[in-house]
């Protein structure tokens, strides 16, 4: 993948640690590695943040140059009280628009890889190489009714039903996008720990014209339970 030159964004507080607006909404993102390093992408999924990337995000930037954005809704980010998959793929592209970055290697966990499959779908010039983690497949489904929070989130709790209505109910076009992606695609599946149906992203992956499936187990959040390994599988395909 080639180096990007983004320019720097406004910094809050921490080194690794800024916002930028795009639009109406300021998104705030972590960064690792080098400046002028090829760029990598992670997004989170619903009800998360960059910080479920910080493993794997640590070890991804001893190659890379690493973003971890918080998705509108979630985290540091804007709370704008208006949520799908197709505002945040928007956002997304926002971001690299307005840190002038062209083409990156974008990886998404569950909500945040369906954000990144429609941005290769959409703006297949942006990206380069496509990683989807434990990422729903763009099929109806039924969904278990989502838990109560226990304790205070950090996530705007408005975002979780007209999100969870599109993973159950998704846009034909969303499936039928999936031939249209071109850049090279690794899906990674978290085994039969997952509450995710792993046949599904077999499914998933037949409709991708450049794709491969592999499982490495440890269930849904295999990102934070082996970043290790999800580290290095990233990192070898995108320098395969």
């Amino acid at each position: 993948m080639r180096a990007g030159r983004p320019r720097a964004c406004s910094v809050m507080g921490m080194e690794d640690q800024s916002v930028v607006d795009v639009g109406d909404v300021r998104l705030s993102y972590r960064t690792w590695g080098d400046p002028f390093g090829s760029p990598v992408v992670l997004l989170h999924g619903l009800g998360g943040s960059a910080a479920n990337w910080e493993a794997a995000a640590a070890l991804l930037g001893e190659e890379w140059r690493v973003y971890a954005l918080d998705l509108r809704g979630h985290g540091e980010s804007d709370w704008p009280d208006e949520y799908s998959c197709e505002l945040m793929r928007d956002d997304v592209l926002g971001f690299l628009d307005e840190c002038e970055i062209d083409r990156v290697g974008l990886v998404g966990h569950s909500m945040g890889g369906v954000v990144a499959h429609l941005l290769a779908q959409e703006h297949a010039d942006r990206v380069e190489r496509l990683v989807l983690v434990e990422t729903p497949p763009p099929f109806p489904s039924e969904l278990k009714p989502a838990a109560e929070p226990e304790g205070p989130v950090d996530y705007d709790l408005a975002v979780v039903a007209p999100i969870r209505a599109e993973m159950a109910d998704p846009d034909p076009e969303w499936a039928a996008g999936l031939g249209e992606i071109v850049a090279p695609t690794l899906i990674i599946a978290g085994g039969p720990e997952s509450t995710m149906p792993q046949g599904r992203l077999q499914d998933m992956a037949s409709l991708v014209p450049d794709c491969r499936l592999i499982t490495i187990g440890g269930g849904h959040r295999v990102h934070e339970i082996h970043p290790d390994q999800v580290a290095h599988q990233i990192t070898e395909f995108f320098t395969g």
